[in-house]
């Protein structure tokens, strides 16, 4: 049996989860349902990053404790596996001093052992949105060129980890693919982004300003939140012991991250790696933003998309059919509520669903439970469609592998319409012929939309079992 370990990065509890959150764990989980699928031994990650500046001031802007805040919003993060309906194994907090501190620790003292950590007084930018100093050659008009504020210049003694020791060997391990960037854009980047040239990073922040885990050795300083970021890959895997599921499921095959935070899962994590002389994982997936009517999701403009009240009106599989489909995986996509329902009756209720309600209204004509199955009449289309319904997940197109899925359903309507089985006598031949190939073709599409949609296709599956009519998505007023 393969082994399968799938990642999302762990978002910031600063606030609750967007709509932004909810692609890259969809996106996750269709790779870990499509792998369970073909029976290899999947183990899916998520969780939260509780710690640092920018949830620190979050914490005190609500007044309260940043234990008690990130506590709250930690949870509605991990309220989304059920409205979601997503299939992760496990959800690691990074504030848990029992699972995950153990091996930050052993972390950093293995990283300073190996003489990769050092101390400095640095004085630089400092983008709280990143949790990182900025170079000035990286600003755009003055400000950071992801969240678009103004930085703030800070002065601290700090622990530096030697990242130029690595960057060489990054650099040879990226354009040899050992570790896979997809798209191949951010390939180019990334290696753009070391030519240009990058200096060791700060590794820890002063204490009194940040909130976080304490150096070891060093109560005055609090680890940098990306190191302690990172470390949830193998933490959750218990790292720290030489656990059976870190023997078991380490390197990572991939971590699905948003296109802002590539450079630390692309350079910082692989020097870490490296340095601890443990493998790389062997792709990074690399979505792109989504905007709201055009806009950037923001607070402070009042476009943020909470993701349990799409669901509350309009169905789990229907904001995952919608993100899969509408939102490009590898750039960035908008979401409106006019494309979410046009796509909801085009594709949804009048596609899959309306293909599924007639072939079980037809099939409940049958005189006997025996049917005829002409597999043949779909089975090249069926094969075809499998085949590129697969190399679209492996190389991360899940629009593609939808569309796919969907020309079966097209193929399905046509020979509705062309064989006109309503008009047969239901004790006839050709009338068992027909409802049988369309039981076999719309049971193949309940499969192949099995990593998709879920709960859909479970649906179809006990309809078809049970020859019962069912409605999958009532169409919009």
């Amino acid at each position: 049996m393969n082994k399968f370990y799938v990642t999302t990065s762990i978002p910031y509890v600063n606030a609750a989860p967007h709509i932004g959150h909810a692609l890259e764990f969809i996106q996750a989980d269709v790779l870990a349902r499509f792998y369970r699928q073909k029976k290899d031994d999947v183990f899916f990650l998520t969780g939260t990053d509780d710690h640092g500046l920018k949830v620190a001031k979050a914490a005190e802007k609500a007044g309260k404790k940043p234990k008690e805040f990130t506590d709250e919003i930690s949870q509605k993060f991990k309220n989304l596996k059920k409205i979601l309906n997503l299939s992760n194994d496990d959800f690691i907090r990074t504030a848990d001093e029992i699972r995950h501190w153990p091996t930050v620790k052993k972390i950093w003292e293995e990283l300073e052992n190996n003489g990769d950590i050092y101390k400095k007084k640095y004085k630089g930018l400092y983008c709280v949105g990143c949790e990182a100093f900025i170079p000035k050659k990286d600003l755009i008009s003055g400000k950071c060129s992801v969240h678009q504020k103004e930085l703030e210049e800070v002065e601290e003694e700090n622990y530096f980890l030697k990242l130029s020791k690595y960057l060489p060997r990054i650099v040879e391990i990226i354009e040899t693919d050992k570790i896979r960037i997809i798209p191949a854009s951010r390939k180019n980047e990334i290696l753009s982004m070391i030519k240009q040239g990058i200096e060791d990073i700060s590794f820890s922040r002063v204490k009194e300003r940040y909130w976080g885990f304490p150096v070891p050795g060093d109560d005055k300083q609090t680890i940098y939140v990306w190191c302690d970021a990172l470390s949830n890959y193998i933490s959750a895997l218990d790292y720290a012991n030489n656990g059976s599921k870190f023997k078991k499921y380490w390197p990572a095959d991939v971590h699905c991250i948003g296109k802002d935070i590539i450079k630390f899962h692309a350079i910082y994590w692989p020097a870490m790696l490296l340095s601890l002389g443990l493998e790389l994982p062997k792709n990074i997936f690399v979505h792109g933003f989504i905007t709201v009517d055009g806009e950037k999701i923001s607070k402070t403009i009042g476009n943020v998309i909470d993701p349990f009240e799409i669901v509350k009106k309009y169905g789990t599989d229907a904001l995952r059919y919608y993100l899969l489909r509408e939102i490009p995986p590898t750039n960035d996509g908008d979401f409106t509520f006019e494309k979410l329902e046009e796509r909801y009756n085009s594709d949804l209720a009048k596609g899959l669903g309306n293909l599924t309600a007639r072939v079980l209204a037809l099939a409940q004509k049958l005189t006997t439970s025996h049917v005829v199955n002409e597999a043949v009449l779909f089975e090249k289309a069926i094969q075809k469609a499998e085949k590129n319904v697969e190399k679209a997940i492996t190389d991360f197109k899940f629009n593609d592998a939808l569309a796919e899925i969907w020309r079966l359903i097209a193929a399905g309507d046509k020979y509705i319409d062309d064989k006109k089985p309503w008009a047969l006598a239901p004790e006839s031949k050709e009338f068992r012929e027909n409802i049988g190939s369309l039981l076999f073709l719309i049971s193949k599409i309940s499969k192949l939309l099995l990593p998709f949609l879920p709960e859909t296709s479970e649906k179809i599956a006990n309809a078809i079992k049970n020859k019962k009519s069912i409605t999958l998505f009532p169409r919009l007023n």
